[in-house]
């Protein structure tokens, strides 16, 4: 009778998930694996049955491509920078926005206010604050602080063009950042910092081994989710590049496998690239399910 019941049980659970898990089959998975395949062919758009197999050769090409391995340091480069100054600033944020004071509220909102603006918006307008002419940066730092004697040429450098790009990530992700790391901070029993500060401990000994060790469950989920996030940058890079200038030094790995599977039509090296990038997020993956099981001490 009981495994009756159980049975009655599942299958509306299963009427309920079809419609789900069908778009998932065909609007994912089905996309995923028939691109997987695309990945081992010289895969010919028009005509598919002439595609030629030539197993791991889009795999060696991408490897051995100097333009791919440029775009992996600049993807990785971005992804440390802004990971490491999103986790800082954030933290301090979130530390700032804890404490009890008139108007909280409010500026808990203005920090976050930047997470929901449009990337393609304000990809644009911060490619037009560091206008190599009439930038507004440009302007601020020559004109009126005399930093520099002459306009800097943001974009036409392959590595001063990651600048504006680091920077507009950092403004937009350290609001969110900072909401994760306050509502970590809002499970922490009140309890423990009155008994430290009996115990005589500052506020630097409370952050040390109170705030921290207990914030090691988010942090590490932070860690992981802005690391995905920083490898699969696209929109800044595609916009305040125009997809790799100059001379395809400024590609972000997904920047380089959209032009290579639109713009040069190598649908098969494209799938190379992208199952590149999915095998490395995987890896990055697990090393988070390891991470998430300790407990913070």
């Amino acid at each position: 009778m009981k495994t009756r019941s159980r049975h009655s049980d599942l299958i509306p659970a299963i009427i309920f998930l079809l419609p789900g898990l069908a778009l998932f089959l065909v609007f994912f998975f089905g996309p995923m694996l028939f691109s997987l395949r695309m990945s081992f062919f010289d895969w010919k758009i028009v005509h598919p049955d002439r595609s030629v197999f030539i197993g791991l050769q889009n795999y060696q090409k991408a490897l051995s491509d100097p333009i791919f391995q440029r775009a992996v340091i600049n993807t990785t480069v971005y992804m440390i920078v802004t990971v490491f100054v999103k986790l800082v600033v954030g933290l301090g944020v979130a530390l700032l926005l804890n404490q009890a004071f008139r108007g909280r509220t409010i500026f808990r909102v203005a920090y976050y206010l930047p997470v929901i603006t449009s990337w393609v918006i304000v990809s644009l307008l911060f490619e037009y604050m560091f206008n190599g002419q009439a930038g507004l940066v440009n302007h601020l730092l020559k004109n009126i602080l005399h930093v520099i004697p002459k306009n800097i040429l943001w974009f036409a450098d392959p590595i001063l063009t990651l600048v504006p790009i680091v920077l507009l990530d950092i403004w937009k992700g350290v609001g969110w950042t900072a909401i994760i790391f306050l509502a970590g901070l809002q499970t922490i029993p009140a309890e423990l910092y009155e008994a430290a500060r009996v115990d005589g401990a500052n506020r630097v000994a409370q952050l040390r081994f109170i705030t921290l060790p207990l914030l090691r469950p988010t942090t590490v989920f932070l860690v992981v989710v802005l690391v995905i996030g920083g490898l699969n940058a696209y929109v800044p890079f595609q916009l305040m590049t125009n997809g790799g200038d100059p001379l395809d030094l400024t590609h972000s790995i997904l920047t380089l496998m959209y032009e290579a599977t639109f713009s040069r039509l190598k649908f098969g090296y494209g799938a190379a690239i992208s199952y590149i990038l999915t095998f490395f997020v995987f890896f990055i993956s697990i090393i988070e399910l390891r991470l998430m099981r300790q407990r913070a001490e």
